[in-house]
């Protein structure tokens, strides 16, 4: 692994923003690594939904740390994984033309969509989690037709609801380029966002959130996507495209990122904590802040907004500026993210069954499985599943 790593100031970035980007490779393998937290989480957390849980009595500190951790991961990192991808969508279709560029994603973003559906998701049900329930003495194949018929399998994505939505996007911006007459390939240069810019881009956010979620509160799902969360996703992708075309990435203000962190944290923190309390949150009155005519809702709304585009930006400047290499690990964990990404639910809820008996506090539990399934799935992917001739054409 790398020892030391140069900063990357903003002339020597704009010297390379045609050249591979290491920080963005970087912060994907990252966010993978947080959604492989998240989930460990809600093995053991009362907060969230998966396929096995493992849950008992836990104290109000435990509670606490897990409403802090998945409610702030939440706000941020999925919105930051379809930013990053939204950034190289353009010159993928300059390069391809719309029929290769949607040929392609179809390629590399529906396969692994469908690979889960029917092969991977049933199997993680069956034997893993052992999620299918059935009445009577069954086999696998006799769940996996019924899976079928039933229409289950439609819901049945997983992690991979990421990619059906990136791929719907994608199928749509090229749909725009090509009726969209306005559109010039030529990048233009201009400054990136300022501090009114983005406020004034989280304030869009919340509205647009609070808008949606009216009709498809939090935790509503089509396609297993929640829809309550797509503005964030639709218009982070969106800002990905115009990093994209004014070259931003490079030019981004470190001292802005350090700015919005260092306010909106502590002051977003201090918030959050009131909002649970005075909307009822710790009365169990959750309900009202997944949507709906509440300011609880409104409130939550406005948290999540501000909160992504601190760590959003906060993070891509920090990266840039001091993780813009890669030494062999990091470069084994990139080559391998996606393939962790697509393989980590059966792992962790295998995992998950192995610590079962073991009697650790909860949080050394959650810490355990998120580490051994982030290692196990790591080797995993590079051993097995990425040296599969079927699967290494779309991991």
């Amino acid at each position: 692994m790398t020892t030391a790593f140069r900063p990357l100031n903003p002339q020597t970035a704009a010297s390379s923003s045609r050249a591979r980007l290491f920080f963005v490779d970087n912060l994907r393998w990252t966010m993978i690594l947080l959604v492989l937290s998240m989930h460990a989480a809600d093995t053991y957390s009362p907060l969230g939904n998966w396929y096995f849980v493992d849950r008992e009595p836990i104290g109000p500190f435990t509670l606490f740390f897990f409403a802090v951790w998945q409610m702030y991961l939440q706000s941020f990192f999925m919105g930051l994984l379809f930013f990053l991808a939204g950034y190289f969508v353009p010159g993928s279709y300059d390069r391809k033309g719309p029929a290769r560029f949607i040929r392609e994603r179809g390629f590399r973003l529906g396969l692994p969509v469908l690979f889960y559906m029917f092969v991977l998701g049933p199997i993680t049900e069956y034997f893993c989690a052992h999620s299918w329930n059935s009445t009577e003495a069954t086999s696998f194949a006799h769940e996996w037709i019924k899976h079928i018929r039933n229409g289950q399998f439609l819901q049945e994505n997983g992690p991979l609801w990421f990619c059906l939505g990136l791929m719907i996007f994608s199928v749509v911006y090229a749909i725009w380029r090509v009726y969209g007459s306005a559109y010039t390939r030529q990048r233009e240069s201009r400054e990136p966002p300022g501090s009114a810019t983005l406020a004034g881009f989280a304030l869009a956010m919340a509205l647009f959130t609070f808008v949606t979620r009216l009709v498809f509160p939090a935790g509503s799902s089509f396609l297993n996507m929640h829809l309550g969360d797509f503005p964030q996703y639709i218009l982070l992708f969106g800002a990905g495209i115009l990093a994209a075309r004014h070259d931003w990435l490079p030019k981004l203000t470190f001292a802005r990122g350090a700015r919005w962190l260092m306010v909106v944290l502590p002051v977003g923190f201090a918030a959050w904590i009131a909002l649970l309390f005075a909307g009822g949150m710790v009365k169990g009155n959750g309900k009202v802040y997944s949507g709906g005519w509440h300011w609880q809702a409104a409130g939550i709304n406005l948290w999540e907004a501000f909160t992504c585009v601190a760590i959003c930006y906060g993070l891509l400047v920090i990266y840039r500026q001091s993780y813009n290499e890669q030494g062999r690990v990091e470069k084994f964990l990139s080559d391998n993210a996606f393939s962790v990404y697509v393989f980590h639910p059966p792992i962790l809820i295998l995992l998950a069954r192995l610590l079962h008996p073991v009697t650790w506090p909860v949080l050394a539990k959650f810490a355990a499985l998120t580490v051994l399934s982030a290692i196990c799935t790591f080797v995993l992917s590079a051993g097995v599943f990425r040296r599969i001739p079927l699967l290494r054409t779309i991991l």
